[in-house]
């Protein structure tokens, strides 16, 4: 049988040590929020390092964007689900196993985990046989289901265990209790004492009476009298419990790889849809993007914060959304105006954008267009830390130069704020510094700052924040291209928070 990955085009391919570590701009871009929210409930599978992973072809995110789009389909989702909760009910059957203490009891609840793993086999290839399947990675699992379901090995474990069910199913014994002494015995006859007393006395029934029927809940566990019963049993039937040693010997070994590969990457698909379905819920749109790796000239529509979205929906809010795009050789957005107006939450939706197409899910928005990038890097403001014993403004500078180093034209970069320790004519003449390094690699990059002047500058492009015409003091966290014109509306700030001029002087005593 091939291999097979619902996640990987290339089957060999897969997560390295280096993706099982959250990377370096994930926290800035709030990327962090979106795969707690996204692997909460899935936490048994490990799914993090596979929303670490981006992928590097473009091949390989239509792979999954295939996928993706077939899983639009209901019942093909409810069929993988089943399989999700026949595969989990199986754990569930090997870890109540590892708990117990008597060998019967355990090689019994082993016997029982393997039952349901054939099973729930066999229901996904037969599913599947009846799906009118499009996508390569669909069509390669059903390839794969039916060669390993029809494979000498599965179809002989299934025909061994129902010859094993069988045969407990027939041990059938009396016990005969007399003080603090059990006898048991093979049953050597069919007949149901019962009924014959019901028949005997029946004559004698004169109104219905009501059954006195004692309910025993069925716990996993068993004590030791239980036990002691259990073993003798197995001495009368030594051939029924030789084939149970047997069994569990022999299958310690019987879940395929393949199928435990497949059980744990198709979570990665449920975990984003049932995300994407509960914030679509909120009016708010995702839509499969198209991605190049080498065309810069992107776009989306009605693009918004998935982590801001994930937040405001659990208190029955939503977000805003925006629309950006660049074109020709247009690269950079320098983004501009009054604070608190969704400037940095726009710098992490482009970098959300870019990041989740490039894991090959749906993205925010009613359509995008984005490209593939090599590495991501962020340059957020961050606490003074005695450790480096460096000045904020050296800390920008050692930290932005380690961002162009090792930037090439495919990377992305986003900055937030940079060099606000120094003064404006410095910060202009450092800003367009490092604008210029950005223009000369002809890479995409965001940089929000209060410097005008620096949307000015080649391969530039100026988003501004904008507030309600009719009262500047409302954010409407909607940015449009448009020239800088150097408002920042601090005065809304200030009456907001009570520290205008005249109201400090109402607080200073004369």
């Amino acid at each position: 049988m091939n291999l097979f990955s619902i996640l990987y085009k290339n089957p060999d391919e897969g997560i390295s040590e280096k993706e099982h570590q959250e990377p370096a701009f994930f926290l800035d871009l709030h990327l962090d929020q979106i795969v707690d929210a996204l692997t909460s409930g899935f936490e048994e599978y490990d799914l993090k390092p596979f929303f670490y992973d981006s992928l590097k072809s473009v091949d390989a995110i239509v792979y999954r964007q295939e996928i993706i789009r077939e899983l639009g389909d209901t019942q093909l989702f409810e069929v993988l689900k089943s399989f999700s909760d026949g595969m989990r009910t199986m754990r569930k059957h090997l870890v109540q196993a590892e708990k117990l203490h008597y060998p019967y009891q355990k090689k019994r609840w082993f016997l029982d985990a393997v039952t349901i793993y054939c099973e729930t086999i066999t229901c996904l290839a037969n599913n599947l046989g009846h799906l009118d399947l499009t996508s390569h990675g669909f069509l390669a699992l059903r390839e794969f289901l039916n060669q390993y379901s029809q494979s000498p090995g599965f179809t002989s474990l299934v025909a061994e265990i129902a010859q094993l069910n069988a045969e407990l199913s027939g041990v059938t014994y009396h016990l005969h209790i007399r003080g603090n002494e059990i006898t048991v015995r093979k049953s050597e006859s069919n007949r149901d004492y019962i009924k014959e007393v019901e028949h005997t006395f029946e004559r004698f029934l004169q109104d219905p009476v009501q059954p006195f029927h004692e309910q025993f809940s069925e716990y996993p566990d068993m004590n030791h009298v239980e036990a002691k019963v259990l073993d003798l049993v197995a001495l009368q039937y030594p051939d029924v419990f030789a084939h149970l040693d047997a069994f569990q010997e022999k299958n310690l070994n019987y879940l395929d790889k393949t199928v435990a590969r497949f059980d744990r990457e198709i979570q990665f698909y449920i975990a984003y849809l049932e995300l994407v379905a509960r914030i679509r819920s909120k009016e708010l749109s995702f839509c499969i993007p198209q991605v190049s790796d080498a065309d810069k000239a992107i776009e989306s529509r009605e693009g918004f914060d998935l982590a801001l979205a994930i937040n405001l929906a659990r208190e029955e809010k939503t977000v805003v959304t925006n629309d950006f795009f660049l074109e020709g050789r247009e690269r950079i957005f320098v983004i501009t105006g009054p604070n608190q107006g969704g400037k940095t939450t726009f710098a992490r939706v482009f970098g959300q954008l870019h990041f989740l197409a490039s894991l090959g899910c749906p993205v925010p928005g009613s359509t995008a267009r984005l490209y593939l990038f090599d590495k991501i890097f962020t340059h957020f403001e961050r606490e003074e830390s005695i450790g480096n014993l460096r000045s904020k403004l050296e800390d920008d500078l050692v930290r932005i130069r380690t961002i162009i180093t090792q930037s090439t034209s495919r990377s992305i970069i986003i900055i937030n704020e940079m060099f606000t320790s120094t003064t404006v004519q410095d910060a202009l003449f450092l800003g367009t510094k490092v604008l210029e390094q950005a223009i000369h690699l002809d890479l995409l990059c965001i940089y929000v700052t209060f410097l005008d002047e620096l949307s000015m500058l080649e391969k530039t492009v100026s988003m501004v924040s904008t507030v309600a015409p009719e009262n500047p003091d409302v954010r409407t966290y909607k940015l449009v291209r448009r020239p800088a014109d150097g408002l920042s509306y601090a005065i809304a700030i200030a009456r907001k928070n009570r520290v205008t001029y005249e109201e400090i002087m109402e607080r200073i005593p004369s």
